[in-house]
C-alpha cells in the first residue's frame, strides 16, 4: 500500500457511498429541474446554458460546456437551438475569430427572468428534504464538503462562476411576496 493514508475498503466504500448519493439526488434534481421548466418549453442543458449566459453575460461556448458540465458539441447545439427561438445571440470578437460567443437576447433574458419568478419552493423536494435541517440549525446546510470536492475536481474558474451566479442573484434580486424579481437599476440607485 505505500505511503498511501487510507484502505483499498475505505477508498471504495467513499467512492460508492458518493456515487450511490450522487445519483439518488441527481434523480430528485432532474425531476424537480424538469417540473420547473417544463411550461416554459425547455430542457435542463438550454435552461442551464441560458443561466451562464446570464451570469457570465457573453460566455463562449467553451465557457458554457465548461460550467455547464457539458460536452462542447452538445453546448454549441443547445446554444444554436436557443439561438433559433430567438433567446441567444451568437457572435464572434475581432480579436478572437477563433470561439463563439453567446448573448441573451431581451427574449432570453425575459424568460430566463419569468422562470425565476415562477419558482415554487413546495414543489421542489431537495429543498423539501432541507427544511428540517434549516428548521433544526437555523439555515440550509452550506454542503462545503461537496464544494470542496468540486473544486478539486473542476478547479477554482468553475467555482468562481458558481458562487459568481449567486452572487448575482443576492445582489441583483429581492424577495417581493414569495416571488423573485430582478431589482430595477434605477430603483437600486435610489434606494
Amino acid at each position: 500500500m505505500g505511503d498511501k493514508n487510507y484502505s483499498m475498503k475505505e477508498a471504495m466504500m467513499f467512492s460508492q457511498r458518493v456515487a450511490q448519493l450522487s445519483k439518488a439526488l441527481w434523480k430528485s434534481v432532474e425531476k424537480d429541474w424538469q417540473q420547473w421548466i417544463k411550461p416554459f418549453d425547455l430542457n435542463i442543458n438550454e435552461h442551464h446554458i441560458l443561466w451562464i449566459a446570464y451570469h457570465l453575460n457573453g460566455a463562449s461556448i467553451s465557457d458554457v460546456a465548461k460550467f455547464g458540465v457539458m460536452h462542447v458539441s452538445t453546448a454549441f447545439n443547445f446554444s444554436k437551438k436557443l439561438e433559433e427561438r430567438g433567446y441567444l445571440k451568437f457572435s464572434k470578437k475581432e480579436s478572437d475569430k477563433r470561439n463563439t460567443y453567446i448573448k441573451l437576447t431581451e427574449e432570453g433574458e425575459g424568460i430566463l427572468l419569468a422562470l425565476m419568478e415562477s419558482y415554487e419552493p413546495d414543489k421542489n423536494a431537495v429543498f423539501s428534504g432541507a427544511m428540517p435541517l434549516k428548521e433544526l440549525y437555523g439555515k440550509f446546510p452550506d454542503i462545503i464538503e461537496i464544494m470542496a470536492i468540486v473544486r478539486n475536481i473542476y478547479g477554482d474558474d468553475f467555482m468562481e462562476i458558481f458562487e459568481k451566479s449567486f452572487s448575482n442573484i443576492d445582489n441583483k434580486f429581492t424577495d417581493e411576496d414569495g416571488t423573485l424579481k430582478k431589482i430595477d437599476p434605477v430603483e437600486k440607485e435610489y434606494a
